[in-house]
């Protein structure tokens, strides 16, 4: 009879003959498994049978490759069933307005608009400069006593007028010190788009990632 030396030589000769007789790799099953298991236990030497806790061994490592095969398995259909979860929330933004991180840039027709920017401290005075396309300064007012974190105010200048705006945010704290402000940028989805397994929103003619949405306004 033949002298196998364990089942590991058994799956290395099956895989091998294996590749050159298909063109495409295939793992090894439960179905192989036992034949080859069975092919061993009737070629193997009886003067020096396989050593049972060596197969107990080779069982177990059987097994937790195959668990190891479900878990890819239900890793990969939870990363498809995000995916299809974010691709939804994503389609579900069009027509609406969003912040999408820092920026200054927005656009109005015949509307007010509601500028947002994040304060790095609470402010007693905060300066809003209101520029049109070409830089040209606008319109300038001022709100005051706003907390630290992400403000709102309404500018109202865009009713009946019609075009791309910036604007620029100055504040002040109670001790008359500076106090850092940074812009965000908001506007429209208009389209959604999908490229190389990432989601993108069209803002206002500009391709954003979806993950830098940083609010959707309430209609």
């Amino acid at each position: 009879m033949a002298d196998v030396n364990g089942i590991d030589n058994i799956i290395a000769r099956y895989s091998k003959e294996t590749a050159t007789s298909q063109s495409t790799a295939q793992s090894l099953g439960k179905t192989e498994f036992l034949k080859l298991l069975v092919a061993q236990l009737k070629n193997q030497d009886p003067l020096n049978p396989m050593d049972g806790t060596d197969f107990a061994a080779q069982l177990a490592q059987f097994s937790s490759l195959e668990q190891l095969n479900n878990l890819n398995e239900g890793i990969k259909n939870l990363g498809i069933y995000q995916m299809s979860q974010a691709n939804a929330q994503a389609v579900n933004l069009i027509g609406k307005e969003v912040v999408i991180g820092k920026g200054n840039a927005f656009q109005v027709a015949g509307n007010a608009v509601d500028l947002s920017y994040e304060l790095a401290g609470a402010a007693k005075t905060v300066n809003i400069d209101i520029f049109d396309e070409k830089g040209a300064l606008v319109d300038s007012f001022k709100v005051g006593d706003q907390d630290a974190g992400t403000n709102r105010v309404t500018w109202n200048g865009g009713v009946n007028h019609n075009g791309k705006y910036t604007f620029g945010v100055t504040a002040t704290g109670s001790d008359g010190a500076e106090v850092t402000v940074t812009t965000l940028a908001s506007g429209k989805v208009t389209a959604v788009s999908f490229k190389n397994q990432s989601i993108y929103v069209n803002v206002d003619g500009r391709e954003i990632a979806f993950s830098d949405v940083r609010e959707v306004k309430q209609a």
